[in-house]
């Protein structure tokens, strides 16, 4: 890695952090989801309010804490589900700064990374919370990391070198990261996700499929990398921006985005199904796996095809993916799961034609892979 340009170092360090984030938005998003799925199982429309304990039938004592649960109520199971996914859930932004931190400065950037990842969401009701959301835990993650890595080269005397990753590297750098988020990055920051959160929920109609047109060429265009990251982090914390909304563009963006990501694998899949001669038999074996790796909402299933013929799949990909983006947006389907693919689909609205959405973009993904085959190919 010393031998890394920057580019590519910033690329690993933000990489780290999303792959150290993604089992808490995972684990917790679809607690979430379940717990409104059982809510709207025990309470119908009511559902939605699956976190209130009165709604639930859960009983409470005059503070409103718990005092009880009962196995056989598919109300109370709705509320603690709810619950414990939230917990799980809100770890996610700083868990993202925090192995940012990691990345770039080792053990000693945790702790100011944790530090700027709760400020970021205000966690646990900090009042210093800045509101500044994924996009200050990023850039305080990158702050923590480099401060840490900085402190942790001081010359210092033999005497404190043992305390130095223990005690003063956390300290200062919590201190100085801290600072920069509440005093630097707090405004303007603040500011630009107010202003995208304001954006995103003005759109609807052509606006919103033009959206769901872009975020699906991102999920197709690196297949699991930075660009797909950057698209499904936007995705998953318009989640925590929206709560418990009955309705919101931030569930829609999220179902734009889990379908874009699965049609890759699939019309790849699909591809080696319709004519397996175009493809080599090493590919036709992947292409059987591709079928589960893309219902599963893995979109890094079409990464050996990509590898294998770049120019003529990556652009296949991409234009199926944005069909798919696109054709969900005026479909209006939402999703409140951040992951799951075919296992979270009772919880899509109007599912029937989010998977219609998927089977066009695997279709036209499968289509154009044949076409392109042809182009430029021996006989």
């Amino acid at each position: 890695m010393s031998n890394a340009s920057t580019g590519t170092r910033i690329r690993q360090w933000l990489m780290t952090g999303v792959s150290y984030m993604i089992p808490f938005v995972a684990a917790g998003g679809i607690l979430i989801a379940l717990g409104f799925l059982l809510g709207a199982a025990a309470a119908g429309t009511d559902g939605i309010h699956a976190y209130d304990a009165a709604k639930m039938n859960v009983p409470t004592n005059e503070s409103g804490a718990v005092t009880g649960f009962d196995l056989l109520n598919i109300g109370n199971w709705a509320f603690i589900i709810f619950w414990f996914g939230k917990a799980a859930f809100a770890f996610f932004v700083p868990v993202l700064a925090a192995y940012i931190a990691f990345a770039i400065a080792d053990r000693p950037g945790l702790v100011p990374g944790f530090v700027a990842g709760a400020l970021a969401t205000g966690l646990d009701g900090n009042p210093l919370g800045t509101g500044t959301g994924f996009l200050g835990a990023i850039l305080g993650g990158f702050i923590g990391g480099f401060v840490a890595l900085w402190i942790s080269r001081w010359k210092v005397a033999n005497w404190i070198k043992p305390v130095m990753p223990v005690v003063v590297i956390p300290l200062l750098g919590s201190l100085i990261t801290g600072l920069a988020m509440v005093l630097v990055l707090k405004v303007p920051v603040s500011a630009l996700v107010n202003g995208l959160t304001a954006w995103l929920g003005s759109l609807s109609g052509a606006g919103l499929a033009v959206l769901g047109l872009v975020l699906g060429l991102m999920m197709a265009f690196d297949m699991g990398g930075p660009v797909n990251k950057v698209a499904y982090t936007f995705a998953v914390t318009g989640l925590a921006t929206a709560g418990a909304a009955a309705s919101a563009t931030e569930f829609q963006v999220m179902a734009i985005v889990m379908a874009a990501g699965m049609t890759p694998p699939l019309g790849l899949a699909l591809a080696t199904n319709l004519r397996k001669s175009a493809f080599s038999e090493s590919e036709v074996e992947n292409g059987k796996a591709a079928w589960l790796l893309g219902a599963s909402f893995i979109s890094e299933g079409a990464i050996p095809f990509a590898a294998a013929d770049p120019a003529r799949v990556i652009p296949s990909i991409m234009v199926g993916s944005g069909v798919t983006g696109a054709l969900v947006a005026l479909f209006g389907n939402e999703l409140r799961a951040p992951h799951g693919g075919i296992f979270v689909f009772p919880l899509v609205t109007n599912w029937l034609t989010y998977v219609l959405a998927i089977a066009i973009g695997t279709v036209v993904t499968a289509l154009l892979v044949l076409v392109a085959k042809n182009i430029g190919a021996k006989k």
